[in-house]
């Protein structure tokens, strides 16, 4: 039995396959998750769990070299995007914003998509890993 770290066997499993460059996206309860992409759903009711608290979990078990989020994140929900901010404080972080059409297109391109119970808008990320030594 692991003794600390993500508990959920979907979640671990996932990061431990993952590589560099690979990516794992979390999202909020509406972000649509293309079939081919693996579907972690974490989602109990609307607003749990929340979304910055699963990214939390997640960022404490992954070497993360960048993010990608929506640009509309800025101004439809500030808040959210200062809680990410404060998740990566003193992280050399690379931080790319695009469009949220280019971001549910992005998602196809990653090992798989944690759904959250999250309802604000634009509370979704991407999360590129990075390497762990060198």
């Amino acid at each position: 039995m692991k003794r600390n770290g993500i508990l959920n066997s979907d979640i671990s499993r996932v990061l431990s396959y993952m590589g560099h460059t690979d990516r794992i996206a979390i999202g909020d309860c509406g972000l649509p998750i293309p079939e081919e992409v693996e579907r972690i759903d974490l989602s109990l009711t609307f607003g749990e769990p929340k979304f910055l608290r699963v990214l939390e979990l997640v960022l404490a078990d992954m070497k993360v070299e960048k993010i990608v989020l929506a640009e509309e994140i800025k101004e439809q929900n500030p808040t959210v995007l200062q809680g990410i901010e404060a998740l990566l404080a003193g992280q050399n972080v690379e931080v790319e914003f695009v469009p949220h059409t280019e971001f549910k297109a992005q998602t196809a391109d990653c090992r798989a998509v944690i759904r959250t119970g999250e309802t604000t808008p634009y509370a979704n990320i991407i999360l590129q890993s990075g390497c762990i030594f060198g």
